[in-house]
């Protein structure tokens, strides 16, 4: 048996996205039909609670809209470049001793997420993506911001995921991480369901500020433009 959560779009709640876990049986194994039997076990047993249709959202997913919605995949546009949200965000890391290490952005996903570097230079501290400088908190802030920006971008994806009660990634362990790509697309359909995805939350500072309200939890930091500092 395993539990993992999955998270429902809620715009009622402090957060917007209400998070349930659910214990089912773990199919234990590296192959994806593997991956895929533990994914609808999960599935079932939330749908025995009430959450249908709920999408799978990584790599692993037996639907395609989820295995193209994964970080892994997804392609972000920022500042005329583009590359996949797991890129960016490994990418825009920054170190006590070291980084952002902006060559990863031009790695496939697998690539970026396994680079030594980001093992090897100490604690993280910050983020830096082309100038836009990200503190830490509110954590984890930086990574729903590129995957909301993403979707955003791409209607033909984004279009679908309000027909979805709730989302699952069964690669997440909220033991070991805090960044969720299921999370921040429940997030998107909150925001959407809201109708705040037009006020102006592409602009870090405004997406920050929403994420701290919305939340609940306390801002620690900021977004700048480096630039705004010279």
């Amino acid at each position: 048996m395993a539990t993992r959560p999955i998270f429902i779009p809620n715009t009622t709640i402090k957060g917007l996205v209400e998070e349930k876990s659910i214990s089912f049986e773990w199919h234990a194994g590296f192959a994806i039909s593997q991956a895929q039997k533990s994914i609808q076990a999960l599935h079932q047993e939330a749908k025995l609670l009430g959450f249908y249709p709920i999408l799978e959202i990584s790599s692993k997913s037996p639907e395609r809209l989820g295995v193209q919605l994964s970080a892994f995949n997804l392609i972000l546009q920022y500042k005329g470049q583009d590359f996949t949200v797991e890129a960016a965000y490994q990418g825009s890391k920054v170190f006590e001793n070291g980084g952002p290490f902006t060559d990863i952005y031009s790695l496939t996903s697998k690539e970026a997420k396994q680079d030594l570097r980001l093992k090897s230079h100490g604690k993280l501290v910050r983020f830096n993506l082309f100038g836009l400088i990200w503190e830490l908190e509110p954590t984890p802030s930086f990574y729903d911001w590129l995957y909301i920006q993403a979707v955003t971008q791409n209607k033909q994806l984004s279009n679908f995921l309000p027909q979805y009660s709730a989302f699952s990634d069964i690669v997440f362990n909220p033991v070991k991480s805090f960044s969720c790509q299921a999370r921040a697309a429940a997030m998107y359909v909150a925001l959407a369901k809201a109708d705040k995805l037009g006020t102006g939350i592409g602009k870090p500072d405004k997406f920050r500020a929403l994420y701290v309200t919305e939340t609940g939890i306390s801002q620690d930091g900021r977004a700048y433009e480096q630039s705004s500092l010279l």
